[in-house]
């Protein structure tokens, strides 16, 4: 087993030829633009290693990714306006990086996919679950516009249907119904969500390496423009609604955990 090393947010291994990138933020693994840009950093490292046929993205402790940390800031974990140029892009900007990764991608969802961090979850072409997973696109329901390019990635997994009523609601779903709908691929007991995934990312590994890149990226055309436009969008309508009083209710009601009262301004 060989490791990859220097990264202060994530760890990676190379085992044979499957590698894991693990999210080191436990319990909730919030996630932030120094997160998302250094698992982009490794997926590209591993895109180069001719060792590496799939990856599995995986979290340390109780939650996949539990979205952004509104305890201590309130706005979504964006980094700071003059600095959304260069290395500081936006956080979506930087989970635009994700999608061009060209190795296939077996998601461990063992915890709650939250927000930004459903949206993190979509990145893999499958995921593995349990059934104490969970899994919300709950932005509306803090007064917000959903981000991360979900609403590109939500409606092409699930339907459009399907894709509107997780959005308008921002309902919760556990990890049962998230196959049943289509939102995850293998229900697993929760102690065995990782070593499933990476089982499933073995078999992939198995088959002729250039051939699956091929079938993925075919399968796949346009799915990077297709979401760096719904992120533009995306952001668009977040910056206007960050400034409204039902964002700020819907934060305060979220910290307090109680239904948010919404005045529509």
């Amino acid at each position: 087993m060989s490791e990859y090393t220097g990264y202060t947010e994530i760890g990676v291994t190379l085992d044979g030829i499957v590698a894991t990138v693990e999210i080191r933020r436990p319990p909730n693994n919030f996630f932030d633009a120094a997160l998302i840009a250094e698992i982009a950093s490794a997926f590209e490292k591993l895109d180069a290693d001719p060792a590496c046929r799939a990856i599995v993205l995986a979290a340390q402790g109780r939650h996949f990714c539990a979205g952004a940390d509104f305890s201590k800031r309130m706005d979504t974990g964006t980094v700071k306006e003059s600095a959304r140029s260069g290395g500081g892009k936006h956080l979506y900007k930087e989970g635009a990086r994700l999608f061009r990764t060209a190795k296939p991608v077996v998601g461990a969802i063992q915890g709650a996919a939250i927000g930004g961090g459903l949206g993190l979850a979509l990145v893999p072409d499958f995921r593995v679950t349990c059934n104490e997973a969970r899994f919300s696109a709950n932005f509306n329901r803090l007064g917000f516009h959903p981000g991360f390019g979900l609403t590109y990635t939500l409606p092409r997994l699930v339907g459009e249907q399907q894709a509107a009523l997780l959005f308008y609601t921002g309902r919760r779903i556990a990890g049962d119904e998230a196959v049943k709908i289509g939102l995850a691929d293998q229900l697993v007991p929760q102690d065995e969500v990782r070593s499933a995934a990476q089982t499933l990312a073995l078999e992939i590994a198995q088959s002729a390496p250039l051939a699956v890149m091929a079938t993925r990226e075919t399968m796949r055309r346009g799915m990077v423009d297709a979401v760096e436009a719904a992120t533009e969008r995306e952001l668009v309508e977040q910056d206007w609604l960050r400034q409204t009083e039902d964002f700020r209710e819907g934060i305060k009601a979220y910290a307090e955990r109680r239904l948010p009262d919404f005045k529509a301004r």
